[in-house]
């Protein structure tokens, strides 16, 4: 008799063993991400969009960077990644240099480069003659790149990305909205391992839904 009620006991301990940690990893709104008060929109079209908001100079958006390249190689079909660099004040001329070379179709040559010059090699690049003269280091063309940084279409991006700043209560980086409907960051979820599991979180509830309307 006590072998089948010792039987049952150890399935019932091992259901709840199983049960926590999912209870742990439930994603909270308020704890783990914030909703914004207002849908933001987006530049994605019909996929789901991944925004990374950031500044080059910020050491926790540099520490951060290996874990979004390799998460973002992980993103679902339907998802789709990009950035948007800090652009008040002192932060400028960064913004300008990513989009100068976004423009150039050479962001994927500048970005971790300029990361990497200002928190491994300790450079101060913080004026367009710094960056230009970083540029051609880095095998841009210097009078091309000037040009795209004091163009018309780079000062538009610029002040969309003043503006979206704002729209999205970004106060401090790094931090990612998903979808222009959720805010999170890896010092609101915890650490980076968490802050991967809400981004996938939020995106798979994302997707869910543009399903769940195609289906109608």
């Amino acid at each position: 008799m006590l072998r089948p009620l010792r039987t049952s006991i150890l399935v019932y301990l091992s259901a709840i063993l199983l049960f926590i940690p999912l209870q742990l990893r439930a994603v909270d709104e308020g704890i783990d991400y914030s909703i914004l008060k207002v849908v933001q929109p987006t530049e994605t079209g019909d996929q789901v969009e991944v925004l990374e908001v950031f500044w080059y100079s910020c050491p926790h958006c540099w520490h951060l960077e290996p874990t979004m390249q390799s998460w973002v190689a992980t993103l679902p079909a339907g998802a789709a990644f990009r950035r948007l660099p800090g652009a008040d004040g002192r932060l400028e001329p960064h913004a300008r240099a990513h989009y100068a070379a976004e423009l150039m179709g050479k962001l994927d040559v500048l970005h971790p480069a300029l990361f990497k010059a200002i928190h491994e090699d300790k450079r101060a690049l913080w004026t367009e003659d710094a960056l230009v003269e970083f540029a051609g280091q880095i095998g841009l063309d210097e009078q091309a790149f000037r040009e795209a940084f004091n163009s018309f279409a780079v000062d538009a991006k610029v002040r969309k990305a003043q503006d979206m700043s704002r729209r999205y209560g970004i106060d401090g980086v790094p931090a990612v909205i998903v979808n222009g409907k959720y805010r999170t960051s890896p010092s609101q979820a915890g650490d980076q391992e968490r802050f991967t599991e809400v981004m996938n979180t939020l995106i798979a509830r994302e997707l869910a839904a543009k399903g769940a309307a195609a289906g109608q």
